[in-house]
């Protein structure tokens, strides 16, 4: 409902579908719903049909929503809404809107949900660039080669006869003011000259970058996107203020979508607790952790959480092969690693107590 209220303009009345549902049969005579059809709000979630109250001494004329359709965008609608990061997305969109951030990098471990949040930035954002917000995905390309081509596709530019393909992008965002999402750049760091390039060349262009690594890059800002809030399993406040916690909200969540009538109680919410904080709240393994309840009560799992590689697995089929498993995060992690720090890690797995690091 926030999202939709946000879409309005000053003195504009907006209703959802379930409220016009409710409230239809017990208008008065001269007061009215306006149909404005299914709209792509800004919470990336699936299209919301939107009413107007119209009334005498009411304004009826405004402008179009502020909605996903007000800019050029190419921002992917989400299976599922954002849960929490309401302080990173405020946070991240400050920094982008001050002109000491023109180039700003999330970074974190695989599975902490920097994709979510830049897409969500995107969003809340669309309406402070003139010329859109453009999402590219990096995560299927290797080959540094390949970053112009991969950038250019969503932004619809084609490589002509008389110049190449870079200069042809640089020659089309140079008087935009366009923010590019550019997400999973740890793929191919040896094109960040690319980025670089744009920079330089493109006055009123912002990128976001999402990466395990920062890009390194001259006036690059970075911003570690940190795990969910967790409650301390040790010391467990009401139940009311636990399901508060952005860790516990997000497994409910994802829990209730497998198992309808899943809720949090006096019963289970010591387990609950417990296994957000042992996975340290990342999103993904929640989400794994949640996708579970269906066959395991949060009771049992806790005692299977012990081998997380082999429980915390069967994430959805339509998620990338590195989301569907806690072992296939890891895994792309390691596969990105030099032969030199595969071999450390080798060498450092013999430490059952784990190891420091001093200089």
């Amino acid at each position: 409902m926030a999202r939709l209220l946000s879409a309005g303009h000053g003195g504009q009345v907006l209703l959802s579908l379930a409220t016009q549902e409710l409230v239809r049969d017990q208008l008065p005579p001269d007061v009215g719903l306006w149909d404005l059809g299914e709209q792509r709000l800004k919470d990336l979630f699936r299209p919301e049909r939107a009413f107007q109250l119209v009334a005498d001494g009411l304004p009826s004329e405004f402008p179009p929503l502020r909605t996903l359709g007000a800019r050029p965008n190419n921002l992917p609608l989400q299976p599922t809404p954002l849960v929490g990061r309401e302080r990173e997305v405020e946070e991240i969109a400050e920094w982008l809107c001050s002109e000491e951030a023109r180039l700003l990098t999330l970074t974190g471990p695989g599975g902490t949900g920097k994709t979510r949040v830049a897409l969500q930035v995107g969003a809340d954002l669309l309406d402070e660039f003139d010329d859109g917000v453009f999402f590219v995905a990096l995560a299927a390309i290797t080959d540094p080669e390949l970053v112009p081509s991969t950038i250019a596709g969503p932004l619809g530019v084609k490589e002509s006869a008389e110049q190449s393909l870079m200069e042809t992008l640089k020659s089309y965002l140079h008087h935009k003011h366009l923010l590019l999402i550019l997400d999973n750049f740890e793929q191919v760091l040896e094109g960040t000259s690319v980025v670089g390039e744009f920079l330089g060349a493109c006055p009123k262009l912002e990128i976001l970058a999402t990466s395990r690594i920062p890009l390194r890059l001259y006036g690059e800002r970075e911003y570690p996107v940190p795990p969910l809030t967790v409650p301390d399993p040790r010391v467990l406040p009401p139940l009311e203020v636990l399901t508060q916690y952005e860790a516990v909200r997000l497994f409910v969540e994802r829990a209730k979508a497998v198992e309808a009538n899943f809720s949090v109680t006096n019963e289970n919410a010591p387990a609950v607790a417990e296994i957000c904080a042992r996975v340290d709240g990342l999103p993904l393994a929640i989400e794994l952790a949640a996708a579970r309840v269906r066959l395991l009560a949060p009771q049992a799992m806790l005692t299977r959480l012990g081998n997380r590689l082999k429980l915390l697995k069967g994430g959805a089929r339509d998620l990338p092969t590195r989301q569907q498993t806690l072992r296939g995060t890891i895994d792309w992690s390691y596969e990105l690693l030099e032969e030199v720090e595969k071999t450390l890690f080798g060498r450092l797995s013999v430490f059952v107590g784990g190891a420091l690091w001093r200089q």
